[in-house]
């Protein structure tokens, strides 16, 4: 009978040990805001995750964050050149189906910004983003998002993966976590009047 229990705790250890071994915990990711959740979940400003899954710089990590994404105006060194986003955007908003072509209405936007070291000129972590829609969000909040958790990581206060899995998994609910519930006004309606 103790051969039999023990054998039975042996192959219970081996068994969870297997299943912890197997078991990938996501510690990097952000609790969700499932009310915020289920509003982003509906929103045209978020990118399809098969045509933009996102993608980074492999040259930005961790360890090296205080010679890139820290230091004021590094994004401008690996920033793409209009003449490559200007195109891509053109084909990318034929591919996304949107029936408002005009080019000036969308940024070429990284999923995974270049502020958090996202890839600059794959086509993976690049689409069209709409400046403004009807539910509010658009390019401006998620510019106000990306200095944010670049402000965040720059400071200590959240790892260069978690500020990374947060914004490409889903960007409005890493704002209402990081900025706030509800989405910036676009720039012209925060001018002084």
């Amino acid at each position: 009978m103790v051969r039999i229990v023990l054998s039975a705790l042996v192959l219970g250890a081996l068994v969870g040990a297997s299943l912890a071994i197997h078991t990938k915990v996501n510690d990097l990711e952000p609790a969700p805001i499932h009310s915020a959740e289920t509003i982003s979940r509906r929103s045209p400003a978020l990118p399809d995750p098969n045509m933009t899954p996102g993608a980074v710089n492999p040259s930005v990590t961790q360890s090296n964050i205080d010679a890139t994404i820290c230091v004021r105006g590094w994004t401008r060194t690996v920033r793409p050149l209009e003449s490559y986003t200007d195109p891509l955007k053109r084909r990318q908003i034929e591919t996304y189906g949107y029936s408002d072509r005009q080019l000036a209405d969308y940024e070429e936007d990284h999923l995974i910004p270049l502020e958090l070291g996202g890839a600059p000129s794959d086509p993976r972590n690049l689409w069209p983003e709409p400046h403004q829609l009807a539910d509010g969000w658009g390019s401006y909040s998620k510019d106000r998002l990306e200095n944010r958790l670049n402000e965040l990581v720059c400071s200590g206060q959240l790892s260069l993966n978690a500020a990374r899995s947060a914004i490409a998994s889903d960007w409005i609910v890493a704002y209402q976590r990081y900025v706030g519930l509800e989405p910036d006004a676009p720039p012209s309606t925060l001018l002084p009047q």
